[in-house]
C-alpha cells in the first residue's frame, strides 16, 4: 500500500501496550532453575551496557539473545517455545478491540524485541497481519549442544544466580557511578558473555540471534516510512521500555507523535505523551484523534483531558461511546511530559506498570 506524506501510521511495541507478558522472562522461568532470577540480573546488565556505558555494538533488548545458550542448555526447543507462548498470552483488556479499531483508519505496525514464536501467537489471537510485524527472529533448533557443554552452562547459572543485579542510581553516566559492589557484577557478567559462552559452540546465538531493540527498532520504524512513501511526521508510536527510547528519539524529532504505554522510567523519559491505564482503547482514541488532526491539536486535547473534553471532541462515534462506557468509571490518566513533571510521572508510571503487570515483570528495563 503506498502512502502519501500526510497519511498517518500506527507503530505500537507489542509487551506492555498491547500484552501484559515479558516472554522472554517467562520462558526463562519457565525453563530454567530460578529463572526469574537469572533473567532480571541479565536485565539489569542489559540496562547498564545499555543506558549508562552506552557501549560499542550493544542495543537494549539484547537481553534476548543472552539468555538463550540457558534455554538451549536446558531443553527449549522451537515448538516449545512456541507452545508455552501460545498458551500463555496475556493480552491487555481492550488490546484486541483497539487494534481493530485503529486498523480500520490507518496503517499498523507492530515493532517488539519479542521472538517470533510468542508474535505469530500473539496475531492469531488477535487477528493482526504477522506479515505487518517487525520481531527477532529465532530458530533455536539450528543450535547445537553436547551433554558437556551443558553442564557447563549449568554451573555458569548456578554463579550467576548469586550475583546481585545492578542497579542504576540517578544520574549515572559511566559504570563507575555504580556501587562497587554493582561493578563487580557487571565485570563479572562481561567475562562470561564475553568469554565462557561465547567460547562454546552456542555461542553463536549471541552472534548470529539479532534482537530488534534500541537501533533496530530505529530501523524498523524507518523502514515502515520508507516502503509507505511516508514521513517520521505521519507516525504515532507508542512503546513502554528501554527498547523504545531509541524510536522514541527518532520519531519524536522527526515530529510525530510518541506515547508511553504505562511505561518504565526510560520510557517515560523519551516519549511526549504518558498514558496510565488498565485498557488499552485509550490508545485507539488517542489514535483517532492523530490520524483526523493535526498533532498541536492532539496536545491541546491531552491538556484538557477528561470525560467531557472527550465527548466534544469529533472523533469516531463508535470508539468515542466504546471508551466512554469502558473508562467512565476509571478514566484512564493521560498527560503530556513536561520537564516540570517527568520525575513525578516517571514514578506513577512505573508503579502503576507494576500493579497491571506484576512486580516480577514492572520492574523490568
Amino acid at each position: 500500500m503506498k502512502q502519501s506524506p500526510g497519511q498517518r501510521i500506527f507503530i505500537s511495541d507489542c509487551e506492555g501496550p498491547i500484552s501484559k507478558n515479558d516472554n522472554a522472562f517467562e520462558l526463562t522461568s519457565h525453563f530454567v532453575p530460578d529463572g526469574n532470577r537469572l533473567f532480571t540480573l541479565v536485565s539489569k546488565y542489559d540496562d547498564v551496557l545499555a543506558d549508562v556505558e552506552k557501549r560499542a555494538n550493544y542495543k537494549a533488548g539484547d537481553t534476548l539473545k543472552l539468555i538463550l545458550p540457558f534455554l538451549k542448555a536446558y531443553g527449549a526447543t522451537n515448538q516449545t517455545i512456541t507452545d508455552y507462548s501460545s498458551k500463555n498470552v496475556l493480552l491487555v483488556p481492550g488490546a484486541k478491540e483497539m487494534l481493530a479499531f485503529v486498523r480500520n483508519f490507518m496503517p499498523s505496525f507492530i515493532v517488539s524485541t519479542s521472538y517470533e514464536q510468542y508474535m505469530r501467537a500473539l496475531c492469531d489471537l488477535v487477528n493482526f497481519p504477522f506479515k505487518n510485524v517487525h520481531c527477532t527472529r529465532l530458530n533455536i533448533d539450528k543450535y547445537k549442544i553436547s551433554e558437556e557443554e551443558a553442564t557447563q552452562i549449568e554451573k555458569i547459572r548456578e554463579q550467576m544466580v548469586k550475583i546481585p543485579a545492578p542497579e542504576i542510581p540517578k544520574g549515572a553516566k559511566s559504570l563507575s557511578d555504580l556501587p562497587k559492589e554493582h561493578q563487580n557484577a557487571v565485570r563479572r557478567l562481561d567475562e562470561i558473555f564475553l568469554k565462557e559462552l561465547s567460547k562454546m559452540s552456542v555461542g553463536a546465538m549471541l552472534r548470529e540471534v539479532n534482537p530488534v531493540g534500541g537501533d533496530e527498532k530505529t530501523e524498523a520504524v524507518q523502514n515502515i516510512v520508507n516502503e509507505l512513501k511516508s514521513s517520521l511526521q505521519s507516525i504515532m508510536y507508542v512503546g513502554d521500555s528501554i527498547t523504545d527510547v531509541s524510536a522514541f528519539k527518532l520519531v519524536r524529532e522527526g515530529g510525530g507523535l510518541t506515547v508511553s504505554f504505562n511505561g518504565n522510567s526510560f520510557a517515560v523519559r523519551e516519549a511526549e505523551v504518558a498514558v496510565l491505564s488498565e485498557n488499552a482503547v485509550v490508545t485507539a482514541v488517542l489514535a483517532d484523534a492523530f490520524n483526523r488532526f493535526r498533532k498541536v491539536q492532539v496536545m491541546n486535547l491531552i491538556k484538557e483531558w477528561k470525560p467531557s473534553m472527550i465527548e466534544k471532541f469529533r472523533l469516531n462515534q463508535p470508539l468515542k461511546e466504546r471508551f466512554l462506557k469502558l473508562c467512565r468509571k476509571k478514566f484512564p490518566r493521560v498527560e503530556l511530559v513536561t520537564a516540570q513533571n517527568m520525575e513525578k510521572l516517571m514514578h506513577k508510571s512505573t508503579n502503576f506498570r507494576k500493579s497491571v503487570r506484576g512486580e516480577a515483570i514492572g520492574k523490568l528495563g
